[in-house]
């Protein structure tokens, strides 16, 4: 947990901005891009990020598909991992999900989302796969 130390990040969930997202994920802290195939198709994604699809185009969740998809990356409910949407308004209500209903202690949300927190700022995308 140095990592989030150094940084001044706090457990529970929280906000990263798109500086220390670059550096958490260069040192191994994944990245899920919890949108739409549609919207990774039409901005793009942030190199490196998971694509899981948690709500759908009618903004029905996919709880269950989700987390099986999840425990795949994230082995245990005290390891870092960032999640963002378009504007950061799905990631609030996932993470505060994870943390205060299924006890996971470090879940970072991307402030802004992929739109305000990235793309704004000049970060770069890449297709999605």
């Amino acid at each position: 947990m140095a990592l989030l130390t150094s940084l001044s990040l706090s457990a529970g969930f929280s906000e990263v901005d798109a500086k220390q997202l670059k550096t958490l994920q260069a040192q191994g802290v994944p990245v899920i891009d919890i949108r739409t195939p549609q919207e990774w198709r039409e901005t793009g994604i942030i190199n490196g990020a998971h694509q899981m699809m948690f709500f759908d185009i009618h903004g029905t969740a996919h709880a269950q598909a989700w987390l099986q998809a999840l425990s795949g990356i994230i082995k245990d409910k005290k390891t870092p991992f960032i999640i963002y949407c378009a504007h950061a308004n799905r990631t609030k209500a996932v993470g505060n999900w994870l943390v205060d209903k299924l006890g996971y202690t470090h879940v970072y949300e991307l402030t802004g989302g992929i739109e305000y927190g990235w793309r704004d700022l000049g970060e770069k995308t890449v297709k999605a796969k």
